[in-house]
């Protein structure tokens, strides 16, 4: 009889994820980051940007992580403009250094799945996805 597979979690499939932020820095670490955990990342500059991405191919991604704070057009303003008009099905998270009662009303209003503070760790992403992989 063979021995036991050594892995028992579950494994979910890569992610495909757009992620919109203005610092490009921040770009490059979530990149290099949620590539070494498998998933396929692509990267806007903007709100703008990444609404037309999305509106171009709203099937091509899993997950959307927007910064908050972005010139041109925010998070807010972009998750406002998917939920209006955009068939974007997949998973909403939001990075914010910080945001009013007002503004965090706004987005629950918009049914965002997760808020991360900026900072954003690593570790603290990768819970945070396999959450929402979990309940796709």
């Amino acid at each position: 009889m063979p021995a036991p597979s050594q892995s028992t979690s579950v494994t979910h499939k890569p992610l495909r994820i757009l992620y919109a932020e203005d610092m490009r820095e921040l770009r490059q670490v979530a990149q290099m980051s949620l590539t070494r955990q498998g998933h396929l990342i692509e990267c806007c500059v903007d709100g703008a940007a990444a609404l037309e991405r999305l509106a171009a191919a709203p099937g091509d991604f899993d997950v959307l992580i927007t910064d908050h704070h972005m010139p041109n057009m925010n998070g807010l303003e972009l998750v406002g403009a998917l939920r209006r008009s955009q068939p974007f099905t997949g998973k909403i998270i939001v990075f914010c250094s910080e945001l009013s009662p007002q503004v965090s009303a706004a987005y629950a209003s918009l049914r965002v799945d997760a808020f991360l503070k900026k900072p954003v760790f690593p570790s603290a992403l990768r819970e945070v996805l396999t959450r929402l992989q979990a309940t796709a």
